[in-house]
């Protein structure tokens, strides 16, 4: 069981909690254009103006193409994915992330060759992303770059964007000095560092001139 040992530091989720947390990291990703789609259906539930059934039905689409992009995204990132020992095309892991991140504010820069990997390669390499992400509050660019090639070829993420910063919490999450938080945000970099080991690889979070680097190697 998890919780907090004598020395002050957390001990690992067991498989329930680990199940537990990552679903509710998956809601609260979708809670935000699900309530959205919400509201949109009670606007027109209330024979609204045509401004504002327009305004409505706007909403309602955006809403609901983030929530399918999300869902797509985070079956990929954080669900089982196809059958154990599964390979998955770093294609659909590019077009399913660009969907979950580029918004506006964020872009990705993918100089990853088209290939099949290993199932917890690609799972490794969403991850690697949402953590880069966090790294960028502001916006800015995610550069995807290849460690070697074939089906062993890992991943160097960089995130590049006014005001980045290094969540030193996640970076000790990441290394294993630090056990995980009993919350949603703080298991994902936990979940990272899992699928990390099961590819025999570690994950290293470090800054680079105004840049931010995610690394497994």
């Amino acid at each position: 069981m998890s919780g907090t040992s004598s020395s002050g530091t957390t001990t690992a989720p067991d498989m329930l909690e680990l199940a537990a947390l990552l679903c509710s990291r998956v809601c609260h990703d979708l809670i935000s254009p699900v309530g959205a789609i919400v509201n949109g259906l009670e606007v027109l539930d209330d024979n609204p103006k045509p401004e504002d059934r327009d305004f409505a039905l706007d909403l309602i689409r955006k809403s609901a193409r983030t929530a399918s992009a999300r869902l797509q995204f985070c079956r990929l990132a954080f669900g089982a994915a196809g059958s154990s020992g599964a390979q998955i095309d770093v294609g659909d892991a590019e077009a399913m992330a660009r969907g979950q991140i580029e918004d506006g504010k964020c872009s990705i820069v993918w100089n990853l060759p088209r290939l099949l990997l290993p199932k917890n390669r690609v799972k490794l390499l969403l991850n690697m992303l949402v953590i880069a992400q966090h790294t960028i509050p502001r916006g800015g660019t995610l550069t995807v770059d290849p460690i070697g090639e074939g089906e062993t070829m890992s991943f160097r993420v960089t995130a590049s964007g006014f005001n980045a910063r290094l969540p030193q919490n996640i970076a000790e999450l990441l290394s294993g000095e630090r056990g995980p938080a009993a919350d949603a945000h703080a298991i994902q970099p936990y979940y990272t560092r899992l699928l990390a080991q099961s590819c025999g690889l570690n994950v290293s979070l470090a800054q680079e001139g105004e840049a931010i680097l995610v690394t497994a190697s």
